[in-house]
């Protein structure tokens, strides 16, 4: 059966609206070893499964999605890390998986613990919020102007696409 064809970048179409599931913080991922890291705590049994973690050294993670718009109407979103004050991290551990609206008052305040190609991401200021109580919560601003622009811009497919 033929693979369709993005009229707009000439990619097959599968390779739009993905979502991209970062394994581990970069800086983690980077590491030979990290499974054996000292206190590395993960809220499920993979980090595949996760959506928060902590490793002595490292710091506090939480997941979120990171939309990016594509022209026609596509869109990539990425299951990033999010870097947390540890406090922050046992604030969201406490209303995760509530059923009552504090998930839905949720913010965090971090920086983006994944690169994201084209842009280079790691690193930057981001803000988290709920946007919907059955949902992760949503990279929303960020105070870095390229983040900002992926945030609310629509990207051309040859820019965005991996």
């Amino acid at each position: 059966m033929p693979t369709e064809t993005c009229p707009t970048c000439g990619r097959p179409t599968d390779a739009h609206d993905r979502h991209i599931r970062f394994q581990l913080p970069t800086p983690l991922y980077d590491l030979p070893d990290w499974e054996q890291l000292p206190g590395l705590w993960m809220s499920h049994q993979t980090p595949t499964e996760s959506v928060m973690l902590q490793a002595d050294g490292f710091g506090a993670f939480v997941r979120a999605l990171l939309p990016v718009q594509l022209e026609g109407g596509h869109k990539l979103t990425y299951g990033v890390w999010v870097g947390v004050h540890p406090d922050q991290l046992q604030q969201a551990f406490a209303v995760w998986w509530d059923d009552s609206p504090a998930y839905l008052d949720l913010r965090l305040d971090g920086r983006l613990a994944n690169r994201i190609d084209p842009w280079d991401l790691l690193g930057v200021p981001v803000v988290a919020t709920v946007l919907d109580q059955d949902t992760t919560p949503v990279c929303t601003s960020s105070d870095d102007p390229l983040l900002t622009r992926v945030l609310a811009e629509t990207w051309p497919h040859d820019e965005a696409l991996p």
